[in-house]
C-alpha cells in the first residue's frame, strides 16, 4: 500500500503531531468524503506500507521527528512558488523560511526524496508569465543542489477554485501559451539540471524536455523502498494523472493555508469548524465518530511484487 498524506489537506504543516502519534498506534480512521457515515479503518504497520507520500508546502514541523519513520519508505512533494500572501495567505517568507527548509530537509533525508512543486501555475494581472519566470528561476538556482526534479501545472477553473479565486481574475490559457511558459521553465530547469515534467496536464510536451509525470511514481517509490512493485493506476484519478493506486488519509477543508487556487476547501468557515474538532490522539483527522457511523477494516496489503 501506497499512503497519500495527504492530496486533501497539508498534513506534515498542520496535522503531523496526530500523524505520528497514529503511526506509533499502527492504525487511523478515514471518513468517506461521499458516503460520510462510511469510516475505514487504515492499518499502518510497516509490513503494508510500502510507501509514504507526503504533500505539503510547509514540512518545518516534522523535521525534528523524521527518526519516528525510520521503518517507513517516505518522500515529499513540496510546493514551493513565487506568489504572495494574495494568494498564500497562510504561508510564511519563501526566501527566508520555506527555501531554507526545503534544503534542510533534503539534507536530512537525501535530495531525490524531496520532489519541488511549482504548482499551479496562475496567470493574471499581478502573476504574468515573465514574473513566474523569474521566481521559478530564483527558486531553482535555490534548490537545485537539494532536488531532482520539478513539477509544473496550470491552474484548473474547477467551480469551486473559480469561487474561491474570486477578484484575481486568472487568465484561461490555451495550449500555445501553455507550451510557451513551460518551455521556458523547462530551459530554466536544464540550466539547473533538474528534470522537468507536468502533473496531470492533457497536452504533450515531450518535444520541449517536459515528461508527463507521476506523483505516487511507481519508479520512484521502488528505487527508495528497494524493491519491485505490482501497482496499478489509481483509477480515482483523472485518466491523464499518471499516480499508481494509493490510499488517502486527508479530509477534505481542513487545510489552513488559505490558498485561493485550491479545489480541497470549500470555505473559510468550514476549514474553521473541521479545524475546531482537531484531536491530536483521536483517530480520525479532524472528526469524532458518531453512532451511526459504520467502521469497517480496509483491506491493504504490501504492493511489493511476489507477493501475492
Amino acid at each position: 500500500m501506497i499512503l497519500s498524506v495527504s492530496r486533501r489537506t497539508d498534513i506534515p504543516n498542520y496535522y503531523s503531531q496526530w500523524f505520528f502519534n497514529r503511526i506509533k498506534e499502527g492504525f487511523l480512521y478515514v471518513r468517506n468524503p461521499f458516503n460520510p457515515r462510511q469510516v475505514s479503518r487504515i492499518d499502518l504497520s510497516p509490513r503494508v506500507v510500502d510507501c509514504i507520500v507526503f504533500w505539503t508546502k510547509n514540512p518545518a514541523a516534522m523535521l525534528g521527528r523524521l527518526e519516528e519513520l525510520a521503518e517507513y519508505s517516505y518522500y515529499f512533494q513540496f510546493t514551493l512558488t513565487g506568489y504572495g500572501r494574495d494568494v498564500e495567505p497562510g504561508l510564511p517568507d519563501k526566501r527566508r523560511v520555506l527555501i531554507p527548509t526545503f534544503r534542510k530537509l533534503a539534507e536530512q533525508i537525501g535530495r531525490e526524496r524531496v520532489i519541488w512543486r511549482y504548482d499551479p501555475i496562475m496567470i493574471n494581472g499581478t502573476y504574468t508569465a515573465d514574473y513566474h519566470l523569474k521566481a521559478f528561476g530564483e527558486i531553482a538556482d535555490s534548490l537545485k543542489d537539494h532536488t531532482e526534479r520539478v513539477v509544473i501545472s496550470f491552474l484548473d477553473f474547477y467551480a469551486k477554485t473559480q469561487r474561491n479565486m474570486k477578484g484575481l481574475d486568472p487568465e484561461e490559457l490555451n495550449g500555445e501559451r501553455m507550451r510557451s511558459i513551460a518551455g521556458a521553465m523547462a530551459e530554466i530547469a536544464g540550466r539547473n539540471h533538474l528534470r522537468i515534467e507536468t502533473c496531470a496536464e492533457m497536452i504533450g510536451m515531450e518535444d520541449l524536455g517536459i515528461a508527463h509525470g507521476s506523483c505516487i511514481d511507481k519508479t520512484l517509490v521502488e528505487r527508495i523502498a528497494g524493491y519491485g512493485l505490482k501497482a496499478g493506476k489509481d483509477k480515482n484519478q483523472r485518466p491523464q494523472c499518471g499516480c499508481i493506486e494509493s490510499v488517502e488519509v486527508g479530509t477534505y477543508d481542513t487545510c489552513m493555508n488559505g490558498c485561493k487556487y485550491c479545489y480541497a476547501n470549500f470555505n473559510r468557515e468550514k476549514v474553521r469548524e473541521l479545524a475546531g474538532l482537531y484531536d491530536v490522539h483521536g483517530p480520525l483527522l479532524c472528526g469524532i465518530l458518531q453512532p451511526e457511523d459504520k467502521v469497517t477494516e480496509r483491506k491493504v496489503r504490501s504492493l511489493k511484487a511476489e507477493i501475492c
